[in-house]
Formats: C-alpha cells, structure tokens, sequence
C-alpha cells in the first residue's frame, strides 16, 4: 500500500510503501528525486527518464521525494550524475556521516518522517528561477517563451536543467507532459481529448511518447495501476 502527506520542505512529498502483494507498479518518470529508506540502507533515486520497476516490492519502504531542481543544492550533487540511477547515500557523502544518520533513521519511530528532518536540515533555498521554469513547463509553456521570460539563452537554461534537472529542458517538458496525459487518462477522458488537453500534436503523438517514457500504452499503464505523480501535486491533492 502507497500512502502520502505534504512535507514541510517546499514542494516535497513524504511517502511510504508497504507490501500488499501482487506486482510491484512502474513509477512514471515526474522529474524528482528522492531520498528512500529500506531495510537500513539510505539511498538516492536520481531523475528518471523512463518508467522505473521499484526493486524488493516485498519490503517496507520510506522517501521523501523532493520537488524538481531542488534535490541537488541538499546533495550536493549535478542531477545529471544520478540519472535513471539509485545509489548509496554513503557514495555522495562522507560514510561516517551516513551511519550517523542510518542509526537515527533506524531508532525512528517513522522513518520517512525522519527524512524529511534529514532534509529540512540540509536544505539550501529553492530557486525561485527554477520554480518558474517547472510551472511554465508543467503547463504546457513553450521551452523557448518560458527561457525568454527567464531573462537567460537556450545554451544556458540547457544547462542549468541538466544540473537541476539531470536532463534538458526539452526532455524534462516531455515527462511532465505525460504527468498531464496521465492525470487526465486517471479522469477517464477520451484519448483524443487527452492529447489535445495534454499538449500532444495528436493521439499518435500521444501514444508515442507514452510507450518512449513508458515503456507501456496507455491503456496499459491504466489497467497495470501504475503509480505516477506530478509535481507537486502531493501538496493539493494525493495520488496513488
């Protein structure tokens, strides 16, 4: 069973997942990163450009998943680095430190809880620059339009992005495009209609950009329960 809540950190989201049987579900690529507790060990889920398959599905897990663009400033580290990887804490920082923290984490009555003060702790102040730039993209803004407005060029924004964002900004508007199809696909709307709210040329368009991210169609990702989130969206609303 999946279940969330608002973090204190800006933006974040804390979660936690417990055995319920049957198969693990994809998680869609929703440009985060997360920080994830398992069985005594601190891990890194760095941005996913791809559907992800959670690994021991017969465990408990804990994670904070930290708002887009925010969770290199904590660790330290480009978000590119960690692309469609998940590592060590210890491997980004000092391995002392790490088995600090673990004991802590362990001792916890709530662990994902206390990851979120592990964070809280740590965190630098959000971007208001990148902020924009994810609201611009997660609407549906023009990649070129939203870099005007930001006042910077396209070799720059494509920068920062990789840094922030551990992919460009043409890829990081590609993913949260398919966070809009699929808040709308959970809606039951038509798929046409999806695509057309969504941003999509078309529903060709649509379904091929879902099965490149997914890895499934559409219609699949539906039956399959895949757990997908949007931005943010943890804060307003819930998802599961």
């Amino acid at each position: 069973m999946y279940e969330e809540r608002p973090s204190r950190l800006a933006g974040a989201v804390v979660w936690t997942s417990t055995p319920s049987g049957g198969s693990p579900r994809p998680v869609l690529p929703d440009g985060c990163m997360d920080l994830l507790w398992n069985e005594g060990r601190l891990l890194v889920a760095g941005p996913d450009t791809r559907a992800y398959v959670p690994e021991d599905p017969a465990t408990a897990w804990a994670g904070l998943r930290l708002y887009p663009g925010t969770a290199p400033a904590l660790l330290g580290v480009p978000a590119h680095e960690l692309r469609d990887r998940r590592v060590e804490l210890a491997d980004l920082w000092p391995t002392a430190g790490v088995r600090r923290l673990r004991a802590g984490i362990e001792a916890a009555t709530h662990p994902a809880t206390a990851l979120e003060e592990l964070a809280l702790e740590r965190a630098a102040p959000p971007d208001p620059g990148l902020r924009r730039l994810v609201t611009a993209l997660a609407t549906g803004r023009p990649i070129a339009a939203t870099a005007e407005e930001l006042g910077i060029g396209a070799r720059q924004l494509h920068r920062r992005s990789l840094n922030a964002f551990g992919y460009g900004p043409k890829t990081l508007a590609r993913v949260l495009r398919l966070q809009r199809a699929w808040g709308l696909a959970r809606r039951g709307l038509p798929y046409a209609d999806i695509a057309a709210r969504a941003g999509y040329a078309d529903q060709a368009h649509l379904a091929r950009d879902v099965r490149e991210l997914s890895g499934m169609t559409l219609t699949e990702l539906l039956r399959w329960g895949t757990t997908a989130r949007r931005p943010g969206e943890g804060q307003e609303a819930g998802v599961t």
